[in-house]
């Protein structure tokens, strides 16, 4: 996987935050605020891995975001997190029934983050999006998607090449869907991160 400049900021940037956010866990391990920072950084960390790492990651960040609800359950922006992270693991499941239950979860969580703000643009449009989930994935299922994440997709990559021109159009849409689920975490994780980062002292 290549990198470009603004991807290793991120990676830095998220990866600073998910460090941060465990030396604050060890001081205070009931700040929801620190957990929902940590979940997602997660997330976000999870976009730069293999699957089965991103799966790991995405699961470790559902933990903390749990955590997070334990200690106060009616926070919209870990319950919306909680449905990026529910949305992100099932595109990483090739079984369509799998996958169904963890976009039904992830439908869940973005109701109850509506429901809690319904004034949020983002809130609402998840869930918009989320409706159209399953048959999203059964399309980016349908063209290898897991194949090439996983890295063994190699002939069928030059058989899709050919028959993809047809296809390109509709499948279009379907991607800049999938895009903007990540780009909305991204966005919605690095505001709430610049929010609460405090420069440090100025030197003496």
């Amino acid at each position: 996987m290549e990198f470009s400049q603004s991807d290793f900021d991120r990676l830095l940037l998220f990866e600073h935050t998910r460090k941060s956010a465990e030396a604050a866990y060890a001081k205070d391990p009931l700040d929801a605020d620190n957990l929902a920072k940590w979940g997602a950084a997660l997330i976000e960390l999870s976009q730069f891995q293999t699957v089965p790492e991103a799966k790991n990651m995405l699961n470790d960040a559902m933990s903390k975001l749990e955590e997070a609800l334990s200690i106060d359950p009616a926070k919209p922006d870990v319950l919306w997190y909680l449905g990026n992270a529910h949305t992100s693991f099932a595109f990483m499941l090739s079984d369509p029934g799998e996958a169904k239950g963890y976009f039904d979860k992830a439908a869940d969580f973005f109701q109850k983050a509506v429901d809690e703000d319904s004034t949020n643009e983002l809130y609402r449009k998840s869930l918009e999006v989320a409706a159209k989930a399953p048959e999203l994935h059964k399309e980016i299922h349908k063209h290898g998607f897991s194949q090439q994440q996983s890295g063994d997709g190699g002939s069928s990559a030059s058989a899709n090449a050919k028959s993809s021109k047809k296809k390109n159009k509709s499948n279009d849409l379907k991607y800049d869907i999938f895009g903007w689920i990540i780009l909305a975490v991204g966005i919605v994780a690095w505001v709430g991160m610049a929010k609460s980062h405090i420069p440090p002292p100025p030197p003496r």
